[in-house]
């Protein structure tokens, strides 16, 4: 903070100082050995801080702390817990600096209203984060925008000319412009200046810095003031809707989440009232708050409705890209026909059909005739167009349901489902007429032709095979058959 202004603060005589009693109570809480007697003779001192002690340690909101009604302080503060105690009367009395008179009243009184539901929003939002230590966060949403008070205090003027939206969810710059200096500073300044405990400077310092990675407790409490003003109704509906989208970064809170937490607040409205001597009538009855909290819900589903459908088009997307890299490795390079590896498959589960619905399956095995002369006569790029090609050509003879695999260089197999012996072989012979009178290539402006010698097996009628192995060495031993007499023919298995 700029020395100029610190000296500003240090002079001002309507600075809120913490009474004796709050004094005594900072330095229990700074006193690891303080104990129960003790810092119930200290609130004892305090007529006003014994009477809320009692109140809060037998009121509903802290209903889970209490087993029976609590008639003495020390009795309260056993039940409450030490710790707990001590920073509930510490916020109390740090809480009576922070109002007061004069012209600047009406700023003062808005800024305790939103300072007291600030502490109930942080307590929800560290109950719904799983955290402990309640009380404490309470205390952080209670004074983390102390220093906005001692902005109004010190320059009411140059205050006022922020307008009446709680300076909490302004942005630290414009108190910058204004002040040389934004309330997260001065609210840092003034809790050394009290010596206050580390986790209060801590909160008050930074409950404004945007990072709350890795810091539930901070991140509870920089949403609070947030949620006490989405209550407060501060704002025009383009405000409070930016309002809410800002709690949900800091918090991961959704719309519906949003409003639940609203009607808690509303709940717990009228026993904070009581709590902390507070009007929290709401301006315009529950009816307006909830008709603003639909708003907020129905923008914020949108938008959930839209990231949704934004993310069901990457799953599509995802899943397009999972099956096309699926297809690619189940396919050769080459000529796009089925690898051996999806053969493999495909005829073991066509095998396994084929002998529990008792249908004929036939398989051919397919090799180029003479294609080695072809790569030796016109290169390895003549024989790759020319593997294209037969693939493209004989594919386009087949049935969507037929499988056509390459086996290895020029060696094909394809697997007709439902197909017998009688069929398989005319089809086959209908394919080799087709193929021979189709050229593969063209090598200075000649056309290449080239036949196929091919084997065929079939399992079904008389023809049974113990497995899908025993069908594609039959297959092999026909094309062999083939070749031997003479190729560019089809031969089955058995002659």
């Amino acid at each position: 903070m700029h020395p100029e202004f610190e000296i500003l603060l240090d002079r001002c005589g309507d600075l809120p100082t913490p009474p004796g009693v709050a004094l005594r109570v900072i330095a229990l809480a700074q006193d690891p050995a303080a104990h129960l007697a003790a810092t119930a003779e200290v609130i004892n001192l305090d007529a006003a801080l014994s009477a809320r002690i009692l109140r809060i340690a037998n009121s509903p909101l802290f209903a889970s702390a209490t087993r029976r009604p609590s008639a003495t302080v020390s009795r309260a503060l056993a039940l409450l817990g030490l710790n707990a105690a001590i920073t509930l009367a510490l916020g109390f009395s740090l809480a009576a600096t922070m109002r007061g008179g004069g012209p600047i009243a009406a700023a003062r009184e808005h800024f305790w209203r939103r300072s007291v539901l600030s502490a109930m929003a942080s307590r929800l939002l560290g109950e719904r984060a799983g955290l402990e230590r309640l009380e404490e966060l309470m205390l952080g949403g209670l004074l983390q925008d102390i220093g906005a008070l001692a902005l109004i205090q010190v320059l009411p003027d140059r205050y006022a000319e922020l307008g009446n939206v709680p300076a909490g969810i302004l942005p630290l710059e414009r108190e910058r412009e204004l002040f040389g200096s934004d309330h997260a500073e001065v609210g840092a300044w003034l809790a050394a200046r009290w010596n206050l405990p580390a986790y209060l400077q801590r909160i008050i310092a930074r409950h404004e810095c945007g990072h709350y990675e890795g810091d539930p407790e901070l991140a509870c409490v920089a949403g609070s003031g947030l949620l006490a003003d989405l209550w407060l109704q501060a704002g025009t509906p383009e405000q409070l809707r930016a309002i809410a989208a800002e709690l949900e970064r800091r918090t991961g809170l959704t719309g519906l989440e949003i409003a639940r937490l609203l009607e808690r607040l509303s709940a717990s409205a009228p026993e904070l009232a009581t709590l902390f001597d507070v009007r929290l009538e709401h301006p315009r009855e529950l009816r307006a708050l909830h008709g603003r909290v639909q708003e907020l819900m129905v923008v914020r589903n949108l938008i959930e409705i839209r990231n949704a459908a934004d993310a069901r088009r990457e799953i599509e997307v995802l899943k397009a890209r999972t099956r096309d890299l699926s297809e690619q490795v189940r396919r050769d390079p080459l000529t796009g026909a089925y690898n051996r590896l999806q053969l493999e498959e495909v005829l073991e589960r066509e095998f396994e059909e084929a002998l529990r619905h008792d249908r004929p399956l036939s398989i051919a095995f397919i090799d180029l005739d003479d294609f080695k002369r072809i790569n030796d006569r016109h290169g390895h790029l003549v024989g790759d167009q020319v593997l294209q090609e037969f693939t493209r050509c004989l594919a386009a003879q087949l049935r969507q349901s037929d499988l056509l695999a390459r086996y290895g260089g020029e060696e094909f197999l394809i697997v007709l489902g439902n197909c017998d012996a009688i069929d398989a072989r005319a089809t086959l012979e209908r394919i080799l007429a087709e193929i021979s009178r189709t050229p593969m290539a063209l090598i200075d402006g000649v056309p290449l032709y080239i036949t196929f010698s091919a084997g065929l097996a079939c399992q079904g009628g008389s023809d049974q095979f113990a497995s899908a192995d025993e069908l594609l060495r039959a297959a092999d031993e026909a094309l062999y058959g083939a070749k031997r007499d003479g190729r560019n023919q089809v031969a089955a298995q058995g002659g």
